[in-house]
């Protein structure tokens, strides 16, 4: 998954204005930008979890486990990736997400 470096690590302050100009309503983008969160967020587990897997060994001790270094450093890096929102509020803001809108 590709992370903008221009995604913030911590909570920015928005113009709602302009967060509800794409759609014309602030609630309609607000569940837009949750969906998305949420397919990021699954996205960031999957990864992390085939990574670690590599790692997995059923024989391991639990000690062995906390010693893994590299297992450790790739923990670190999923640690330090702005959360799921962010990335899904600067998607939404670089008008990088496609929307349906099915009509009832």
């Amino acid at each position: 998954m590709e992370i903008s470096k221009q995604t913030p690590t911590n909570t920015v302050t928005r113009d709602l204005s302009k967060l509800a100009e794409p759609t014309g309503n602030i609630y309609e983008s607000v569940v837009i930008i949750a969906k998305r969160s949420n397919q990021i967020a699954a996205e960031i587990k999957q990864e992390l979890k085939q990574k670690l897997e590599e790692f997995s060994n059923y024989a391991d001790t639990l000690e062995e486990t906390f010693e893994n270094r590299e297992q450790i450093e790739i923990s670190k890096y999923y640690e330090k990736l702005p959360k799921a929102t962010l990335i899904a509020v600067q998607e939404f803001e670089d008008d990088k997400i496609q929307v349906r809108k099915i009509e009832g």
